[in-house]
């Protein structure tokens, strides 16, 4: 029975405990990005999809394909536990989640990236638009990347 430094409990317990941290933080993601996709899915079945340019109507296939990709790595802890449920590996589990996560944490940016993008090109036509999707685009990663590895760095156990 290992010990980690911070908290009395053992490699199992701490598996489990992160495991229940993993899933809260999946289940707001998966809610975002559902909802994203479903309405991205309607785009191309309204009668405005044909009258996009060749550019929007790229931009908006990229886009259906992040979110189709975001919504397979953040469902895949899912599925990952069910069909490993009773091995006996749920440290292992955990990695593998977290690993998911992280990667369609990075696909949802792209996705929110490029549904922005979409959306400012039709609703705005002007040179403002990349301009204004560029500092979103540092607001997520200011938000999602650099702020916690800041809080981490800072933090970190001597």
């Amino acid at each position: 029975m290992t010990q980690r430094r911070g908290r009395d409990e053992t490699d199992d317990e701490r598996a489990d405990r992160m495991w229940g941290d993993l899933l809260q933080e999946v289940r707001v993601a998966q809610t975002g990005v559902q909802v994203l996709f479903a309405f991205l899915l309607a785009v191309v079945f309204t009668p405005r999809y044909e009258q996009l340019s060749q550019t929007d109507q790229t931009i908006y296939i990229v886009t259906v394909v992040l979110g189709a990709a975001t919504t397979g790595a953040l469902i895949g802890p899912v599925s990952f536990h069910r069909l490993v449920s009773g091995r006996r590996i749920k440290p292992e589990t955990v990695r593998w989640a977290h690993r998911l996560t992280n990667i369609g944490l990075v696909l949802l940016l792209g996705t929110m990236v490029s549904a922005l993008l979409l959306v400012l090109r039709v609703a705005a036509h002007n040179a403002f638009v990349p301009w204004i999707v560029g500092l979103v685009f540092l607001w997520y990663v200011l938000c999602w990347y650099v702020l916690p590895l800041w809080a981490r760095y800072r933090h970190r156990a001597n």
